[in-house]
């Protein structure tokens, strides 16, 4: 089969591709009258990972959905990040996913048959992975190929996490580095450079199977995972309004070599749309390079890492266990939060 670059096929990329938050906010508005059950513990009131359903006898459902465009040329490894991607959402719940349906749009007049096949097989070998069973989907022929699942999960009332419990004081740490909006970038104007071929792909397609433990401490008091609107945009959800955040330049996790990207502006334009949509709610520190905090910040990530807001009397437990398991580049706190000021998150150096 010929090789097949699915980018080009593909107006977004990845969570890249996501709508802005404030038009979102637009679109969910409404004065019809919705059904309500009490039941339904986390709905569309909050802005969320997913759905989450009270089962009885102390069992809560989470559910969610999660799709995208092409992030990489490569149909299997396309399947693998974008299963990756639609399970994290139930581990920043902290929950187990156990049950998956394929979303699939596919161009049939543009691409052979062969490529489908390849993305469910990346789909398949994630879910493999974390035990979840693929147990069917749907499909449609659309203009672009398009892929995600619709995810099931299970957590204890106990154990479930939300994005906007976060409390004062609380320390904040992030389990995957931040960059792969500007690798994916590069690689799609076909300026990547050899030695960073590959690395995106190793960071999407890692689980956040972490959230799941993380969901058994009490010592984590909120959670989330870092998508599409950016570090700093997932951050202000979990803020809430109600509270401010500090966030430490120098300890943020970068992907290695991202410096040349920056220099020569290969960002991807939903930076900017992040930007436009935040901005205003983000002051700078002295001494913090400005330029490039602007680009980084609302990088959209795909299948990000997780953000974790956590108790600071467990900060040396937290990290010893980060470490334990295999996480020591990340056990340390990225910032912290603190009462609310006139910006919701302020970065310092």
């Amino acid at each position: 089969m010929e090789k097949i670059k699915l980018t080009e096929y593909a107006h977004g990329a990845g969570c890249g591709c996501k709508i802005a938050p404030q038009v979102l906010q637009n679109i969910l508005q409404t004065d019809a009258v919705v059904f309500r059950s009490d039941k339904l513990i986390v709905g569309n009131e909050s802005k969320d990972d997913a759905a989450v359903y009270d089962m009885g006898n102390g069992r809560l459902l989470i559910s969610t959905t999660d799709f995208f465009t092409p992030i990489v040329n490569d149909p299997y490894d396309f399947g693998r990040i974008a299963a990756t991607n639609a399970l994290s959402d139930v581990y920043a719940m902290g929950g187990h996913p156990f049950m998956a349906l394929a979303v699939l749009g596919f161009p049939v007049d543009k691409l052979p048959i062969e490529v489908a096949q390849q993305i469910l097989n990346g789909a398949r070998a994630v879910c493999n992975e974390a035990k979840v069973v693929l147990a069917g989907g749907h499909s449609i022929d659309s203009p672009e190929p398009i892929f995600g699942l619709s995810v099931n999960g299970e957590v204890s009332k106990e154990h479930l996490k939300t994005n906007n419990a976060v409390q004062e004081g609380d320390l904040l740490y992030l389990t995957k580095p931040i960059g792969v909006g500007i690798l994916a970038t590069a690689e799609k104007r076909g300026v990547l450079k050899e030695e960073h071929v590959g690395l995106a792909v190793k960071y999407m397609t890692e689980l956040n199977q972490i959230g799941a433990k993380f969901g058994q401490l009490k010592e984590v008091h909120a959670m989330t995972d870092v998508t599409g609107f950016g570090i700093a945009g997932h951050l202000i959800e979990m803020l809430d309004n109600k509270f401010s955040a500090e966030i430490y330049w120098s300890k943020l996790p970068f992907i290695n070599g991202l410096q040349h990207y920056l220099d020569t502006n290969i960002i991807p334009d939903a930076t900017y749309r992040n930007w436009n949509g935040y901005g205003a709610e983000v002051e700078w520190g002295a001494g913090v390079p400005i330029m490039d905090a602007f680009k980084l910040l609302p990088d959209p990530q795909t299948s990000g890492g997780l953000l974790v807001s956590v108790d600071p009397a467990a900060q040396a437990t937290f990290e010893a266990m980060l470490i334990n398991i295999g996480y020591a580049s990340f056990a340390q706190p990225i910032g912290h939060i603190k009462a609310r000021g006139t910006k919701s998150v302020s970065v310092i150096l």
